[in-house]
């Protein structure tokens, strides 16, 4: 399995673009994957550049419906004319965020859901697309690691909006040689809620690695959204799961990261557009 981040907010060559989003490209056993698409078409031309052929692509995840994981699909569109995206049935509702006062769309805009339904598969979960190959919805919720994300929102009627329950997020999970390989891009419904869920849906397995953003990022001068003993307790139970690594960045921020590492050294590692790695089958 070889794993190629092919756009993030950080770059780790000058000459790829960087952007607020995600997206990471998966070879596994001959197959080629996309989990999401970023925010724009910069990850295809990144893509370009890492000797990525998105043109080669068989199947697509969304991690979640919004547009900085989502919006960057019009361009996978117009360089892949047949692989299919698989989301949650859930991810095309209309998400919100209050973070600068009024209500601010961060859902998937409207005309690529409605010019590019025939490319979009739904799948309730837990759904194998390959041997070795599932994408799982949260199922367990402990409310002590659930998200601390206050300002994320889903309109449910004119003037009315509620919290998002982030139903429709899932994870791409993938078997390895070391274990588990498991990709959720934000993490909404907190990490090791995810991991649970995971492990209780594949049972007899463990986790080796973790790679996405943990959204523990708020802008200002604390760069947290949730206090700092949160983020140790997160670090601590995801050391008593048996995660071995965990790959973060995009919406974790750098005040977390820190906590994170104080807890799990060089086993955090920073997400950024061109990182590799591979791992055995």
């Amino acid at each position: 399995m070889k794993i190629t981040v092919l756009i993030e907010n950080t770059a780790a060559r000058p000459a790829l673009h960087r952007e607020h989003g995600l997206s990471v490209h998966i070879l596994f056993r001959g197959h080629s994957i996309l989990l999401d698409a970023g925010s724009s078409g910069a990850f295809a031309d990144n893509a370009e550049a890492l000797g990525v052929d998105l043109s080669q692509v068989e199947l697509a995840v969304l991690s979640h419906g919004h547009y900085d994981h989502a919006d960057g699909l019009r361009r996978f569109f117009q360089v892949n004319g047949h692989a299919p995206v698989y989301l949650r049935p859930q991810a095309g509702g209309d998400f919100f965020s209050l973070s600068t006062g009024a209500p601010r769309f961060v859902g998937i805009h409207r005309a690529l859901w409605t010019e590019h339904r025939d490319r979009f598969r739904t799948a309730e979960g837990p759904a194998q697309l390959l041997p070795g190959v599932w994408l799982i919805p949260r199922t367990r919720v402990r409310p002590e690691f659930s998200s601390r994300e206050r300002n994320l929102v889903r309109k449910v009627g004119p003037d009315r909006f509620v919290p998002d329950d982030f139903s429709h997020e899932q994870s791409l999970v993938l078997e390895s040689g070391r274990g588990l390989i498991l990709f959720n891009s934000c993490s909404h419904g907190g990490i090791v809620n995810i991991v649970d869920s995971v492990l209780s849906q594949l049972p007899g397995r463990r986790v080796h690695a973790v790679w996405g953003g943990l959204h523990m990022h708020s802008p200002g001068a604390n760069d947290l959204n949730c206090s700092p003993d949160y983020v140790l307790a997160v670090a601590d139970e995801l050391d008593r799961l048996g995660v071995e690594e965990l790959y973060t960045g995009h919406c974790t921020g750098q005040r977390a990261f820190d906590l994170l590492h104080s807890r799990l050294g060089d086993r955090v590692r920073p997400l950024a557009g061109g990182l590799t790695a591979e791992y055995p089958d």
